[in-house]
């Protein structure tokens, strides 16, 4: 089968969809299935073998340019391509482009507007490419804030059109009038105009299908499934760290206050407090974007004023190898998200390392925990619940190991990209069917 996969880069981050994508993309080809993972905006950035086109699509600096300066709407495609340049738009991200939701309302409503929108041109060349090209059976987009492509890719080229729901809620919740009320309007008219949707959980599933107003049939949950190899193949034993060494409370995802860093912060503040603890140190890693860096000095010097003096460290930004070498150091993990979170990869990768998890009661994390009884629940939004809850694993070594283990041994039965992808897979030979069967 011949699938054309649109991916949504990250202006430069590591991201959970980029991540999620390659993987599943990856996983595909393994199965022997012709894949064509195309990057729109910007150049997807992984942490494991990057199997994407090098051409990038939508380049985000034409499409901002389009927006703004209609002389830009008639460029030739000649000079658009040195615009749409990968080296180009990695050098613009790495510099702190905006990904501001406030800044980029009327952006995201032409985008989702199609081939009515200020990017009609960028939607053109897409879709001639596809044809003269590669000619995909089924073509699948990242996230639902890619659906004002869906109708000239089918209306063109035929194939079925299928959208992955990724947690662009958080994204199109943080823009101002009158663009919020504009996007949600084109979100529900355009999700009516692709064949299929997939989602991670059944959260997230029931969730998108009120806020896109469709049936919550058409939405197909298939877990994320992680590339095992590297990730630890046997249970980790948290009662063996040398003599005097304190334990190690972690979290790994990007550095801002939607993840709930100072959440984190505060619980282990009030855990060094009670005496008859383990010592504890709180070791945090992930991506750092420059509108949050102000977020992390004021963490930063919290942490050496006060309680967790001495004891916390940010790692920075990981790759594959070091990001697996992190979590394999850690006792507990945490990412106590301010948001409901929707994919809660972290999660599973801690859990692929035997690493037990405290989160949030909400999201997805409840469904994760109860898949794969890897770790405890807190209440939302509450640090003492959440020192609570990571001083029960600290009491009890025992009991965290037996999460850890439980949790390990759910994600390589059923969260790894092979089931993923045969998944996935099988949604798209359905969808083939039925879209040659009818007239």
């Amino acid at each position: 089968m011949k699938i054309a996969y649109l991916a949504a880069g990250a202006a430069g981050m590591y991201c959970g969809s980029c991540l999620h994508d390659n993987t599943l993309a990856t996983a595909l080809l393994a199965l022997g299935e012709d894949v064509v993972l195309v990057p729109i905006y910007t150049p997807i950035r992984t942490d494991e073998v990057d199997v994407s086109e090098r051409r990038v699509f939508f380049g985000g600096i034409n499409a901002y340019l389009q927006q703004k300066v209609p002389l830009f709407r008639y460029t030739p495609r000649w000079f658009d391509h040195w615009l749409d340049h990968p080296a180009l738009l990695r050098l613009l991200a790495g510099r702190g482009a905006s990904v501001d939701p406030a800044k980029l309302g009327d952006m995201t409503v032409s985008m989702l507007s199609g081939e009515a929108g200020n990017q009609r041109k960028e939607l053109d060349k897409l879709v001639d490419w596809l044809i003269d090209e590669v000619q995909p059976d089924v073509v699948h987009l990242s996230n639902s804030m890619m659906l004002g492509l869906a109708r000239m890719i089918a209306e063109r080229c035929g194939p079925p059109v299928v959208c992955s729901l990724s947690g662009e809620d958080i994204f199109l919740e943080k823009l101002k009038a009158p663009h919020y009320e504009q996007a949600r309007h084109l979100l529900r008219q355009r999700a009516a105009e692709v064949h299929a949707f997939t989602a991670l959980n059944n959260y997230y599933a029931d969730f998108m299908a009120d806020y896109l107003s469709v049936e919550r049939t058409k939405i197909h949950v298939i877990p994320h499934g992680l590339k095992l190899e590297g990730h630890a193949q046997s249970p980790r034993n948290p009662q063996e760290p040398a003599p005097g060494l304190p334990f190690r409370i972690g979290y790994l995802a990007r550095i801002c206050e939607d993840k709930g860093l100072h959440l984190l912060v505060e619980a282990c503040e009030r855990l060094i407090t009670h005496h008859e603890l383990p010592q504890i140190e709180l070791h945090a890693a992930g991506y750092l974007g420059a509108g949050d860096r102000a977020y992390l000095r004021q963490i930063q010097e919290r942490a050496a004023q006060g309680a967790l003096a001495g004891k916390f460290r940010y790692q920075g930004e990981l790759d594959r190898a070091a990001k697996i070498d992190f979590l394999q150091s850690l006792d507990v993990f945490s990412t106590p998200t301010v948001y409901r979170e929707s994919k809660g990869l972290p999660l599973l990768e801690a859990l692929a390392n035997g690493v037990p998890v405290v989160v949030p009661e909400h999201g997805t994390f409840p469904e994760l925990i109860a898949n794969t009884g890897g770790g405890l629940l807190c209440q939302p939004h509450d640090s003492v619940d959440l020192a609570a809850k990571l001083a029960e694993l600290l009491r009890n070594p025992d009991r965290a190991q037996q999460l850890g283990q439980k949790g390990q041994q759910s994600i390589r039965q059923r969260y790894h990209a092979q089931a993923m992808a045969e998944q996935t897979l099988s949604l798209y030979s359905e969808l083939s069917e039925m879209a040659k069967g009818s007239p």
